[in-house]
C-alpha cells in the first residue's frame, strides 16, 4: 500500500512538473538591452495658464504592456512622473471592442463613432478634431508619429473618411488638412502606392507645406512642413535610435517658437506598438513601448521648463490579451502569453501631468476625455 502512495505521489509530482515545464514553454521571455534612467521632475502649479497640449498616444498600450515594460526597465519608467490617472472605456457605438479608427476619433474629436470610421460620425459625416479648435484660436499644430501617414490615429487628429482603409482618399486630406507639423514615414502612400496617378507630395508643396524626407531636412525646414522619412512605416526602434525622439524634439521647438503665448496642440502616437502586439512579438513591442516612454521623459522636461504645458496620455484600446506570467524584476526579465492577435475590450488608463492636470481622474468613456482635453485650448 505504502509502494502504491508512493507511486502516485511521484507521479502528481511528475505531472506537475510537466505541467509547468508546458506552461514555461508557451510563455515569450524577454529582457531589453536597452534600460535608461528615468527624468525627474518639477511638475508647475495646477493654476498656471494652460498654452500647450501634449497628447500623447500609444497604440495598443494597455495598463498590461505598461507592467511589463515597468519590469523590463527594473521598476521604473518616465510615466511614474504622472500625478493623475484615471480609466478609459473604449467601446465605439456598433462595436464593444473598438479599432484605432474609432477609438482615436473619439479621443482627437470628443464624439463616439463607428468602427473602421476616422473623424467622421456614425453618419459618415465629418468631425473636427481637437488640432481644428486650436487652428481656429490661433494656435500651432503638430503631429508626430511612427507610423505611415495612412494609418488610422493620425488620419483620426487630420482626416474624414467612414472607412479607415480608404488610404488613397486619407492621404489626400493632407494636403487641406491645416495642420503646421507633420512627421512620420509613408512615402510609397503618397506616390507609388496610389492608383490614381496622382503624387501627393508635390500637392502639399503647392499647398505651401515643404515635403522633407530626411532628418536632416526635417532639422531644417520652416512651418509649414510634413516629413515624410520612411517608405512605410518608420524602421524599427533597433534601426531607427532616437529618430522619432528627434522629430518630436524639433516640433515641440519649432511649435512653440512659432505660436508665441498663444501655444499649440500636439498629437504623439507610439503607433507600432500595435503592430508587433497584433504579431505577438513582445521584444519589438517592448521596444516600441520604451521608445515611447523615453520620449515622454523628453516632453516632461520640456514641458517642466516651459511651465504652461498639459500633458496626457493614453492608449486608444490595448491589444493581445497579454499576460505578464512570470518574469524577475531585478533581472529586468518578463515572461508572457498572448491570448489574442487583436484588440480586446479592458479599459485603458489615462494619464496627465501638468496645469490643470488635476481634473483627469475618474472612470469616463473616450470621447469624455478628449472633451476634457478640448477643454483646455482656449
Amino acid at each position: 500500500m505504502r509502494k502504491i502512495t508512493v507511486l502516485a505521489l511521484f507521479a502528481g509530482l511528475l505531472a506537475v512538473s510537466c505541467k509547468q515545464k508546458e506552461k514555461e514553454a508557451a510563455l515569450q521571455y524577454y529582457a531589453t538591452p536597452h534600460t535608461y534612467d528615468i527624468v525627474s521632475v518639477a511638475e508647475p502649479p495646477q493654476d498656471n495658464e494652460v498654452r500647450n497640449i501634449i497628447f500623447m498616444i500609444g497604440d495598443g498600450m494597455g495598463l498590461e504592456q505598461v507592467s511589463c515594460a515597468w519590469v523590463l526597465n527594473h521598476g521604473k519608467l518616465n510615466l511614474d512622473n504622472m500625478t493623475h490617472v484615471g480609466l478609459s472605456r473604449t467601446w465605439c457605438t456598433n462595436e464593444l471592442i473598438t479599432d484605432s479608427g474609432a477609438g482615436g476619433t473619439a479621443l482627437s474629436s470628443g464624439k463616439k463613432t463607428a468602427y473602421s470610421h476616422v473623424g467622421t460620425a456614425p453618419d459618415s459625416t465629418d468631425i473636427p478634431s481637437i488640432l481644428v479648435k486650436a487652428r481656429e484660436l490661433g494656435k500651432k499644430t503638430g503631429v508626430a508619429v511612427t507610423c505611415h501617414f495612412a494609418d488610422a490615429t493620425p488620419c483620426d487628429f487630420c482626416c474624414h473618411n467612414e472607412y479607415r482603409y480608404n488610404q488613397e482618399d486619407l492621404i489626400a486630406d493632407y494636403v487641406e488638412c491645416g495642420v503646421d507639423y507633420l512627421s512620420g514615414g509613408g512615402l510609397d502612400w503618397f506616390t507609388v502606392k496610389r492608383t490614381d496617378g496622382r503624387d501627393i507630395t508635390k500637392e502639399m508643396a503647392a499647398a505651401g507645406y515643404t515635403v522633407a524626407r530626411t532628418e536632416e531636412e526635417l532639422m531644417q525646414a520652416e512651418l509649414p512642413v510634413i516629413g515624410i522619412l520612411a517608405p512605410d512605416n518608420l524602421p524599427v526602434v533597433m534601426e531607427r535610435g532616437d529618430l522619432y525622439r528627434h522629430t518630436v524634439a524639433r516640433g515641440l521647438d519649432i511649435l512653440s517658437r512659432e505660436s508665441g503665448e498663444k501655444g499649440f496642440v500636439m498629437m504623439l502616437e507610439g503607433s507600432c506598438i500595435d503592430d508587433w502586439l497584433h504579431g505577438n512579438d513582445i521584444a519589438k513591442a517592448m521596444e516600441e513601448l520604451l521608445d515611447f516612454d523615453r520620449t515622454l521623459g523628453d516632453v516632461l522636461q520640456w514641458a517642466a521648463a516651459d511651465g504652461h504645458t498639459l500633458v496626457v496620455m493614453t492608449a486608444d484600446h490595448a491589444t493581445g490579451c497579454l499576460t505578464l506570467q512570470d518574469g524577475n524584476l531585478e533581472k529586468g526579465e518578463i515572461g508572457v502569453f498572448f491570448a489574442s492577435e487583436s484588440h480586446n475590450g479592458i479599459a485603458v488608463p489615462f494619464y496627465a501631468w501638468g496645469p490643470g492636470s488635476a481634473a483627469f481622474t475618474g472612470i469616463r468613456e473616450n470621447d469624455e476625455w478628449g472633451r476634457l482635453v478640448a477643454s483646455f485650448v482656449k
